[in-house]
């Protein structure tokens, strides 16, 4: 009696929880007479990581809220199609992001939700055999490492080694060989539907803001749930494993596609810059010739100069900045701080929020809208040389002045606007994140 039609939920069925196994659909066969072994629980726990990672919606429009109205009948669709082999991506929607400093515009490729969900189950899949085998120096992407842990380890590298090789990868995700990727994935996995899938994945094509396909033959689209843990094993072979062979002698940290190599000496360094040049050719890739360049790690302790004496990696500038000892005595060291491309890039987007305009609002409903952000930029680049990012930090207390001016014409006057600001921090100091580090005003800049 609880049964409902063919294609419709069974009242009381609970997709993906533990234990529920069998016929599931009036009709449908056991997960165990599928063609491929892929159970409800995997599509269950890939859901939860994409509904926790958020996200836009694809080329269908449909949002993760809007995927929750029909939960049950939706995973089922996906685990019914992957397990029969029937699944096939629809197209990645096209998303361009303006780079960093006006730098031009990147390519984000954004699948839908469901898509999103098969690819993680395929992700998931695979990422317990690469974490057997990925290098101890690559850290992007994997559980328990983080873009701070490179960020860390290159630090103390720089202090140890005079000379980096800063890579940069051309157009990565957009030339990334297809054939390489098939016989790194073949080379983890036993499971013909892992390969299946990631071919089907790879060949789906672009659909642009204008709604023209772009079919692709090269690249996997950066943004994608799978693309993360595809170009980590490429890299894998294509570098991480040659460097061992080649350099086993030279550190490296690697970032997915972002890489930083440390020399004793600059004839090392260059001898490695065209290995390194060679072997991306070999694999069909390219060094990009202008980003790619020897850096000479200048600090106090090391003479003499060179032409780049900085580098960024993963959002930081590494260069020689001016540091005190235990005993407080200032000298150089060469160390990272927030890069200038992110400090401009954060400071447009404090901009774009225009809190001086939202006179309607409280300085609570502020905090509540900017503090996650705020306390994300605080949280990444606050860990090294967070003084650099002071100047950003006043940016927003400027802006709040301007509201309180906007807001309160008694504030008007530079004396009133300070005596208030001074109260305010006193009173409530946790109200905005980023009161933490700097309650400085701005009163010449919010006139």
């Amino acid at each position: 009696m609880g049964r409902e039609r063919r294609g419709r939920t069974v009242r009381g069925s609970s997709f993906g929880q533990p234990g529920i196994s069998g016929r599931d659909r009036v009709g449908e066969p056991k997960s165990e007479e599928k063609p491929f072994q892929i159970s409800k629980r995997e599509v269950w726990e890939a859901y939860q990581k994409v509904k926790a990672n958020k996200g836009a919606p694809g080329v269908d429009g449909v949002t993760i809220e809007d995927f929750e109205k029909d939960l049950k009948n939706n995973l089922y669709k996906i685990w019914n199609r992957m397990s029969s082999g029937a699944y096939f991506p629809p197209p990645v929607r096209a998303v361009p992001i303006p780079k960093d400093g006006g730098k031009g515009v990147r390519i984000l490729g954004v699948p839908t939700v469901a898509d999103r969900i098969a690819q993680t189950v395929v992700a998931s899949r695979l990422e317990p055999r690469t974490e057997e085998i990925f290098h101890t120096d690559s850290d992007g992407y994997r559980v328990g490492r983080s873009a701070i842990d490179a960020v860390a380890k290159c630090r103390k590298r720089c202090w140890k080694y005079d000379w980096v090789v800063d890579l940069d990868i051309q157009k990565f995700f957009d030339s990334v060989p297809w054939e390489f990727i098939v016989k790194a994935v073949t080379a983890n996995t036993d499971q013909r539907w892992v390969l299946l899938y990631v071919e089907r994945w790879l060949r789906a094509p672009l659909q642009h803001p204008d709604g023209s396909l772009e079919e692709r033959e090269q690249g996997t689209p950066q943004g994608s749930a799978v693309s993360p843990v595809l170009a980590n094993l490429f890299l894998h072979y294509a570098f991480d494993v040659w460097m061992a062979r080649n350099f086993p002698s030279v550190p490296f940290e690697r970032y997915v596609d972002d890489a930083v190599v440390h020399c004793t000496s600059e004839r090392q360094a260059l001898a490695v810059r065209v290995a390194i040049g060679q072997r991306m050719e070999e694999v069909g890739l390219k060094l990009h010739p202008a980003k790619t360049k020897i850096v000479y790690c200048k600090d106090a302790n090391r003479r003499g100069g060179y032409r780049h004496v900085s580098f960024d990696f993963l959002g930081y500038t590494f260069r020689p900045r001016q540091a005190r000892n235990k005993q407080g005595r200032s000298f150089t060291a060469f160390l990272p701080a927030m890069s200038r491309d992110k400090l401009t890039a954060k400071g447009r987007e404090v901009r774009r929020w225009q809190l001086h305009r939202r006179v309607n609002d409280t300085l609570a409903d502020l905090a509540e809208a900017i503090n996650p952000i705020v306390r994300g930029w605080m949280n990444y680049w606050g860990h090294f040389y967070r003084s650099q990012m002071y100047v950003l930090l006043r940016r927003i207390n400027t802006y709040l002045m301007r509201w309180a001016r906007k807001k309160y014409r008694r504030l008007r006057s530079s004396k009133r606007i300070q005596a208030w600001w001074e109260r305010l921090v006193q009173q409530a100091p946790g109200l905005f994140a980023h009161w933490r580090w700097t309650t400085e005003g701005a009163l010449v800049a919010g006139r």
